[in-house]
């Protein structure tokens, strides 16, 4: 996305209430405090409050280092949508940041994996398990590919990663543990806590069980002989060689350098190291790891540093409420969502109220994608009547990352999957011809987000819809509601429009007696679409068409749909 569309926004940015912006506004104070004295603040705050950033910018070169965001990616497993979750926020925040600073004030997202942890489990969703039971410990970058693809398991994660990443049009660095320790970039911060050893312990030991306490040490030494990653105590330091000393798998007391990728830290050491190496500001993670981020932090003033701006989210949960796990594969995977949603429905769910628990399964793609497009549809407007503030507060904002396109979809997901039920469409030309239809001059080449919701349409019903019908006869209340229905729609001019269908069917279910309303739309889903809820009704027959629809409520009436 071009720089351009975000700027000019920065007053509107102070002033925005969405969540994305809270954090924009405390990374600025954050940056402005650890970076500027006094005297540069106060000139900070005053051409901040003018919008003149990118004078601030020229007149305090602080600033213009970037502001650095990162996410983690543990590559022991294959990328799920909880993965894509921990590149999405930290990206939604880094454009609400760059909308408040007129994107004068660089940043960068970085995408790190840690790929060089050993591999303890061994996923149950990869094949040539027994494979990876003969690498079992080695770093992920050192286990062989199950797939057969890559040189190595972690490379194989690590390139589904990036390239998720990149179809979704992401910008990031990418960071692979591996490279990071073996080219040096951690060596500084390794020979530090080597230093400091005994202020590391000290914060690591009261959080670990007596058993563990007494073998704990913040490096994890690879075994020069197997070359797999232990959990071994170090018996001796030697600050001034910069190596420690630790027992190998034959109990041989082996001496290795903590720096050029011979230790890998433990993962709460390895966070913090992490954080001041690259001098991170801002991490989103998810709320397990409330009190590991504590930890971590007390590490990273231990080291000198500042701990980032941390940001906790709720965590995902699959159809048994059981938290999404990389190594169990439970929940759905990234492909699975887009087989069945569009990509803007996907980051709009991961937009939504990141403090509550959501379940990530296949039932709630539909509600999301119609949710995202009302929303959309929404945020148009306020464009189209120039309000800048309603706009940034519109998750759609959010979604597109400040460059919305010009066009939403003129019918919901809802209704195109009752469209395909009721005409057994499986194909998009079938969907195409009703839409036509109604929406005279519409091609896939004019709605082109509508011609991707007709294919995730079909795909949904096919595999979700279709095997879980469950047609029931009407009673004899809905049998003679249904047949007045036929009537009124017979009785209705040609061309009638979806609000004078609607009037109809509510008179029908308000003379019937039907209290509440509700129940007799849920009568006529039931009944005639197999299922418990649909669209609404009107805007259905208007494109389904009223002489289909009344040889479809015919059908139901004869009991042809039950039988079928």
């Amino acid at each position: 996305m071009q720089g351009h569309t975000l700027q000019g926004l920065s007053q509107q940015a102070r002033d925005a209430r969405s969540w994305p912006f809270e954090q924009a506004r405390i990374l600025l104070d954050r940056i402005t405090r650890l970076r500027l004295t006094d005297a540069e603040r106060d000139l900070a705050a005053t051409l901040f409050a003018r919008g003149e950033f990118a004078e601030a910018v020229r007149t305090l070169p602080a600033l213009a280092k970037p502001v650095i965001f990162q996410c983690g990616y543990g590559a022991s497993g294959l990328p799920h949508l909880g993965t894509f979750g921990e590149a999405t926020r930290p990206t939604i925040v880094r454009n609400a940041f760059r909308a408040l600073t007129e994107d004068a004030i660089p940043t960068q997202l970085i995408v790190f994996s840690d790929d060089m942890d050993g591999l303890r489990k061994i996923p149950d969703n990869v094949p040539n398990r027994e494979m990876l039971e003969e690498d079992r410990d080695k770093p992920v970058t050192a286990v062989r590919d199950p797939f057969g693809e890559h040189e190595s398991f972690g490379a194989h994660n690590n390139a589904r990663l990036r390239a998720f990443l990149d179809g979704f049009g992401f910008e990031y660095t990418f960071m692979s543990s591996t490279e990071t320790y073996r080219s040096g970039r951690f060596d500084e911060v390794l020979l530090r806590i080597l230093a400091r050893f005994d202020a590391v312990q000290a914060i690591m030991l009261p959080t670990l069980g007596e058993e563990r306490r007494a073998t704990y040490s913040p490096f994890l030494p690879i075994s020069p002989k197997s070359g797999r990653v232990l959990q071994a105590p170090t018996v001796e330091r030697n600050v001034e060689k910069g190596t420690i000393v630790f027992p190998d798998e034959d109990g041989t007391l082996t001496e290795v350098p903590v720096t050029g990728g011979h230790v890998k830290l433990q993962w709460r050491p390895d966070w913090a190291a992490r954080w001041t190496a690259l001098e991170v500001d801002f991490e989103a993670s998810g709320k397990d790891l409330v009190d590991s981020v504590r930890v971590s932090n007390k590490i990273v003033r231990a080291l000198g540093g500042e701990p980032p701006e941390a940001f906790h989210f709720e965590l995902f949960m699959d159809e048994n409420n059981q938290k999404i796990s990389k190594s169990k594969g439970n929940g759905l995977t990234i492909e699975e969502w887009l087989r069945y949603g569009a990509p803007e429905s996907l980051t709009y769910y991961m937009f939504q109220s990141p403090k509550s628990a959501k379940r990530l399964y296949f039932d709630v793609i539909p509600k999301a994608t119609d949710e995202y497009l009302q929303q959309l549809d929404a945020l148009l407007r306020k464009k189209a009547e120039g309000d800048n503030a309603a706009q940034l507060d519109n998750p759609a904002w959010h979604v597109h990352r400040g460059a919305p396109p010009d066009k939403g979809s003129p019918l919901s997901f809802s209704l195109l999957l009752n469209l395909v039920s009721a005409a057994d469409a499986s194909t998009k030309d079938i969907l195409w011809a009703f839409i036509a239809r109604y929406l005279p001059g519409a091609t896939p080449e004019s709605e082109p987000l509508l011609d991707r919701l007709v294919g995730y349409a079909l795909n949904y019903y096919e595999d979700f819809v279709k095997p879980s019908k469950r047609f029931r006869a009407p009673t004899d209340v809905e049998r003679a509601a249904m047949l007045d229905l036929v009537a009124r729609l017979e009785a209705l001019p040609a061309g009638a429009d979806a609000e004078a269908i609607q009037n109809e069917v509510f008179e029908v279910g308000k003379a019937a007696g039907f209290d509440p309303l509700r129940t007799w739309f849920g009568a006529l889903y039931e009944v005639l679409l197999g299922q418990s809820q649909g669209p609404r009704f009107g805007s259905f027959v208007a494109i389904f068409g009223i002489d289909r629809t009344v040889a479809l409520i015919r059908r139901a009436l004869a009991g042809d749909l039950v039988a079928a």
